[in-house]
């Protein structure tokens, strides 16, 4: 609850704020204008490397072409004597294979976050870029008798490529004002990436091979590990960014900062600065204080994954997931099954498909100027500007539930001319739905757990995407029509809804208490004025 304090008057503070907030900005745009590829290089790295598995469908098309997984078609005779070819064994692979990287990309993002957070940036990528060129000369050297290289590379490309993001949107912390909307940014490049396969499927038609382009692949990460070296911090990136904060080659000497001892630091000074109580009332914290991401002896790893809001934001994130990933890896079938097995059609909406990944980097940072929309207004009386975060969270949380329901709906009716608005309402709702999740975690609880629970909340959501087999297995016993699947995870989607939902109600009852805390205050002057 809020209980009634004394306080001062809060201009000096207002004042001392605002000139460390000037200070603090004016070192960061010095250090900026001196080298702006800091960020933008982590941008292109996530754009061009690190969400290429969900480019799928369009390698999938390449690999069949090439024979992969070709001894598990075979020939069926019908009723009316006609043989065709069944290939759904094989679909099933390749669906199997996605499954198990979407996996992996989730479930191992928990050691990889506890790895960021203990070790810092520089071990963190050195782990990506060793997983990421693994993974690309597995697909290299793999072929039609060797198949089954395709379990592990994926995996590995699908893990690195997750682990260059997790390093990257740290970045977002030199941006005060703009914070969620880099966040949102650099997770629209992650999924804009998808792109890559598309590459990769048009230069196959074009003569070169599979081999050629995973090889440049991997000689790319020559340009990671200079990122690594020379423009990364070693450790982390800390917020709210320290005054004489620098990293990198040209911005001086990079230093290295604990974000506990940031933390600590930030609240001792935030603590010296105050007024000496003096008759006037300040709320303090309430018991939603380590939910709402301020420094209290609550702000345990612990306390943080047994909140109500850390369950509905597993829940809104994995129902979301699941279905985004069983239309992924089940939509090569899909049209084929839609199209009639014409290969044609099937290449022309498979190329539509990979087109509008690439517009995940213009829809992410809506996103997050929604997030940021209350960033550089003056707050109100009392209210945090934890509490301002999370009330601003409110519509972006919902409007992305919207999406997913919406993609759903599309997705699940037959209809193959359809199924363009169903890939851009996909896109836009993955690039809401993995840039709100990292803001999300940023804005409501402390940033020293970050690397852990954005690791947690990947790795619970990995285990409820493994109900992309089970479904799979189900479509299949319905003779492959996936209609029924399609309308249970559209009702599944409807749980989303109700983590926003908690969030407004959280923020309706702090205002509440608020308000009666204020009025107590207003009693208590009048009461002293009187006398």
């Amino acid at each position: 609850m809020l209980v009634p304090v004394c306080s001062g008057s809060r201009f000096t503070d207002t004042l001392r704020d605002s000139e460390r907030l000037t200070l603090k900005t004016s070192l960061l745009q010095e250090c900026a204008s001196k080298q702006p590829w800091r960020s933008c290089g982590g941008l292109l790295e996530c754009l061009c490397f690190a969400g290429v598995v969900f480019g799928w469908a369009s390698l999938v098309f390449v690999l069949k072409t090439d024979g992969y997984f070709s001894d598990l078609c075979v020939t069926v005779t019908e009723g009316n004597g006609t043989a065709i070819t069944d290939c759904s064994a094989q679909d099933e692979q390749f669906s199997l294979i996605f499954t198990v990287a979407s996996f992996m990309n989730n479930f191992l993002t928990l050691p990889n976050g506890f790895l960021f957070d203990h070790f810092g940036t520089m071990a963190t990528r050195f782990l990506a870029i060793f997983l990421y060129t693994t993974g690309t000369l597995l697909v290299a050297f793999s072929s039609k008798a060797l198949s089954l290289l395709f379990f592990p590379a994926l995996s590995c490309i699908t893990v690195g490529g997750i682990l260059f993001l997790l390093t990257n949107i740290q970045v977002g912390n030199l941006f005060d004002t703009h914070r969620s909307t880099i966040i949102t940014l650099y997770n629209g490049a992650f999924d804009s990436s998808a792109t890559v396969f598309l590459i990769i499927k048009v230069l196959y038609e074009k003569g070169i091979s599979l081999r050629s382009s995973f090889l440049f692949l991997s000689a790319c990460d020559v340009i990671h590990v200079l990122r690594t070296l020379f423009l990364m911090p070693k450790s982390h990136i800390p917020h709210p960014v320290p005054e004489n904060y620098r990293y990198g080659v040209s911005c001086g000497k990079s230093n290295s900062y604990s974000v506990e001892e940031n933390e600590a630091k930030q609240e001792l000074k935030n603590m010296s600065d105050k007024p000496e109580q003096d008759g006037e009332c300040e709320p303090l914290k309430s018991d939603d204080s380590a939910q709402l991401g301020e420094p209290t002896e609550k702000d345990s790893f612990r306390s943080c994954v047994i909140s109500w809001f850390f369950l509905w934001h597993l829940i809104w994130l994995s129902v979301m997931q699941l279905r985004h990933y069983l239309f992924i890896g089940t939509l090569n079938p899909m049209l084929n099954r839609l199209a009639n097995q014409d290969p044609d059609t099937v290449s022309q909406y498979t190329n539509a498909f990979a087109f509008t990944q690439l517009s995940g980097i213009l829809c992410a940072p809506w996103n997050g100027l929604l997030m940021d929309r209350h960033k550089g207004k003056a707050l109100k009386p009392g209210v945090t500007e934890k509490e301002a975060d999370l009330r601003s969270s409110i519509l972006s949380l919902f409007l992305t539930s919207l999406q997913c329901l919406l993609f759903s709906v599309c997705a699940t009716v037959p209809f193959l001319p359809l199924q363009y608005i169903t890939f851009v309402l996909q896109v836009l709702n993955r690039s809401f739905l993995y840039g709100g999740n990292a803001a999300f975690i940023s804005i409501a609880f402390p940033a020293q757990h970050f690397g852990k629970l954005y690791g947690l909340v990947m790795s619970l959501s990995a285990v409820v995407s493994l109900l992309q087999y089970p479904c799979l297995a189900l479509v299949k016993i319905l003779g492959g029509d996936p209609f029924y699947v399609n309308v249970s995870l559209t009702f599944l989607t409807l749980l989303a809804f109700v983590h926003p939902l908690n969030i407004f109600l959280h923020c309706r009852r702090l205002a509440s208490q608020r308000e009666s805390t204020q009025s107590v205050c207003a009693d208590s002057s009048n009461r002293e004025a009187s006398l």
